[in-house]
């Protein structure tokens, strides 16, 4: 009898086999990667991707960037079809660029164009990670320098979000040339007394950060961004030195004069709304500046 009791029993305490446990979507929830708290997706969306429990500014794609920062339905791309080709033969490059533009939904590292914050008419280039780390190729230094001289044409501010590891390894010194491409346009575009605004976010790195990113007229960053030129093991190798826990950070780079600002992202869109306001060109017909 008392047999027969535990066999019953363990006919109800029998694991469901992992085919018959209900699995969470893919993409419906999100973890935090610094306090490694859950949050559903739609909820981080609507904190524009900033973890509600720690702050944590979650890197985000520039679509996502283009949406809370110009005015809604104000943006108009330009030079989409733009695609790198393969100039050194790298082996596998023609492939992993098929790969990156199927799986980000983009044709390179880089979206640009005009809109409007807060009525006023910008130009815009936004770098996108999800895209080979944001890497700088031929094309990226393409599309931002169009960008800057379309800026020129139109009399606007140009504002420029980065993101990105660096230089693209496989285009060589042609993608190191981007660098003096697009750091001469922006030298054009101050010589035409227009706004530059250079917003650095996580990561921000490598040839990006050597060129045309620290280049703005104002330089912002969001908090926590990382930010720098080479990584912290080959300098601390190179100078036999520690480096300080917030090296590279937005915040080390506040404290040590080489940003004006760092920004929350919450708040990104209405810094960026002013600053343009000032920055317009006076008519009024009273004589003063």
């Amino acid at each position: 009898m008392i047999k027969g009791f535990f066999n019953k029993r363990k006919k109800y305490a029998t694991i469901p086999s992992k085919k018959g446990r209900k699995e969470v979507p893919e993409g419906l929830m999100s973890k935090c990667p610094k306090c490694k708290t859950i949050t559903y997706a739609k909820e981080l969306r609507n904190q524009k991707y900033v973890c509600d429990h720690c702050d944590h500014h979650h890197r985000i794609g520039s679509a996502d960037r283009i949406a809370c920062t110009l005015d809604e339905g104000s943006f108009t791309p330009y030079d989409e079809n733009m695609i790198s080709k393969n100039p050194l033969q790298f082996p596998g490059y023609d492939e992993k660029s098929v790969s990156d533009r199927e799986k980000s939904g983009l044709n390179e590292a880089v979206r640009t164009g005009s809109g409007t914050i807060s009525g006023y008419p910008v130009m815009i280039a936004v770098m996108d990670a999800g895209f080979r780390m944001g890497s700088m190729g031929s094309v990226v230094g393409e599309k931002i320098t169009r960008a800057v001289e379309k800026a020129i044409e139109e009399q606007v501010p140009f504002i420029l979000f980065s993101a990105s590891g660096g230089a693209r390894m496989q285009e060589g010194v042609l993608s190191l040339m981007q660098m003096a491409k697009t750091s001469t346009a922006l030298n054009q575009l101050r010589e035409q007394g227009l706004l530059f605004i250079s917003v650095m976010t996580d990561p921000t790195t490598g040839g990006v950060s050597a060129s045309f990113s620290s280049l703005g007229d104002i330089n912002l960053a969001e908090p926590g961004a990382l930010i720098g030129f080479a990584g912290r093991r080959i300098i601390e190798q190179t100078i036999r030195e520690k480096l300080p826990d917030d090296f590279q950070t937005a915040e080390f780079l506040m404290n040590h004069g080489q940003l004006d600002q760092v920004v929350h992202r919450k708040n990104m869109r209405e810094t960026l709304a002013t600053i343009v306001k000032l920055h317009q060109p006076y008519h009024g017909g009273d004589g003063h500046a």
